[in-house]
């Protein structure tokens, strides 16, 4: 074979690797998901109702494009092995749901397991990854999120899973977007994006909590995920996400599966601080809260679009964690057009001071500062101080004078 020959069918190879469809995610997705509102207790009305509310709330037009389905759809398989769905839940198929989104301008999200169950203990995958990436494809599914509760614990198994279920969703005949859901154990970021996922969770499940009192609590709060996604900026890029786990704000300690192990609920001013972190983070930003009544502080937070562009900016970068103590973290993120976001986290329990010199960060120039939660520039100059309230991120986008 000639050598351009060789190359042509080289890059043909790279280009049709399911490790390199950065397209299907080329930004953290962002959306609703079900499961901390609803468990596996959903059904039709209720989805097309926050649907709806997604609409009318303005967050569709602030960039939340999907409903999740999470766990508790399935209705088992019929006499040929397909999967279906719940007909007392979805009386009208998954297709007609995945149309009611569509028309309105939304994606639908669904959910399975790379085993035999899933983790509530419905009807899973393994072992139907072609048939049922074929059934998705067929109901105009637009992303999967693929759990991993009773699988095995070793990492060959996963990488074996998800590249079979990777490999079937691109011979589907759709494009599917493939969440992969092993909690982090197996460190998902060093290979999932080779076996082609687009995005993966980095730790166990959230709670509502802003962080673990005890060990006995053995559940994640904001905090406790945070100290464990700040470390794998290096991993996340443009069609790679590394995936936070869903946004709690407006669930206020709620009953079920957030509320569970300590998940009390947190303040507004924690709901705040969690949006901010994830969106500097380039986690997908999923809410969970009922978007049909969301009170004000909840909406506030939720439709900051200051900040939600931060975490859809073009150039993809994951925030760095420069500075890291018992009372303060310092993140910083380069943007697309030049500006760079500096976000100030104060860990402690109490109100503190503080002064950041900018060059301290590395950011040698002097800036024009915007603070993006009072959405208004507040100085020039080479550094900033302030107060900061007891588990508040401030957020400031700097643009070179």
């Amino acid at each position: 074979m000639k050598p351009c020959l060789i190359i042509c069918c080289f890059l043909l190879q790279v280009k049709l690797s399911p490790a390199q469809n950065t397209s299907l995610a080329p930004t953290p997705p962002m959306g609703w998901m079900s499961w901390n509102f609803f468990a596996d207790n959903i059904n039709e009305k209720d989805l097309k109702e926050m649907a709806d509310a997604m609409v009318s709330s303005g967050m569709a037009k602030a960039g939340y494009n999907y409903i999740f389905i999470d766990d508790g759809w399935q209705g088992g398989r019929d006499n040929k092995n397909n999967m279906i769905a719940d007909p007392v839940k979805f009386p009208s198929g998954i297709k007609a749901l995945a149309k009611y989104m569509h028309d309105r301008g939304l994606k639908l999200g669904i959910y399975s397991d790379a085993a035999q169950l899933t983790c509530a203990g419905y009807t899973a995958s393994l072992g139907f990854e072609e048939q049922d990436a074929k059934t998705f494809a067929g109901w105009d599914i637009d992303y999967l999120k693929y759990d991993y509760c009773h699988a095995p614990i070793d990492v060959e198994t996963a990488k074996t899973r998800y590249k079979k279920m990777a490999d079937a969703l691109r011979n589907s005949g759709r494009d599917i977007a493939l969440g992969i859901c092993e909690w982090g154990p197996r460190k998902p970021w060093l290979w999932a994006a080779s076996v082609g996922g687009q995005l993966w969770r980095t730790t166990y499940d959230i709670r509502d909590k802003w962080k673990n009192l005890s060990s006995n609590e053995n559940a994640e709060g904001i905090l406790d995920i945070l100290d464990i996604n700040a470390e794998l900026h290096q991993y996340s890029g443009i069609g790679k996400w590394n995936d936070a786990d869903m946004l709690v704000a407006g669930l206020y300690g709620k009953k079920g599966p957030s509320g569970d192990l300590g998940g009390i609920g947190c303040t507004d001013l924690e709901y705040q601080s969690q949006f901010s972190l994830w969106a500097i983070m380039n986690s997908p930003l999923y809410a969970t809260n009922d978007l049909r009544n969301m009170n004000e502080a909840t909406k506030i937070i939720l439709l900051n679009e200051e900040v939600i562009a931060l975490n859809q900016d073009a150039l993809g970068k994951q925030a760095i964690r420069k500075i890291n103590d018992s009372i303060w973290n310092v993140f910083v993120k380069p943007l697309a057009n030049g500006d760079v976001t500096v976000a100030i986290l104060n860990r402690s329990d109490m109100l503190q001071k503080f002064e950041i010199i900018f060059s301290q960060l590395g950011l040698m120039d002097k800036y024009e500062i915007r603070d993006l939660w009072l959405h208004k520039n507040i100085g020039k100059g080479k550094k900033w101080n302030g107060n900061v309230l007891a588990h508040e991120t401030k957020v400031f986008r700097l643009k070179k004078i």
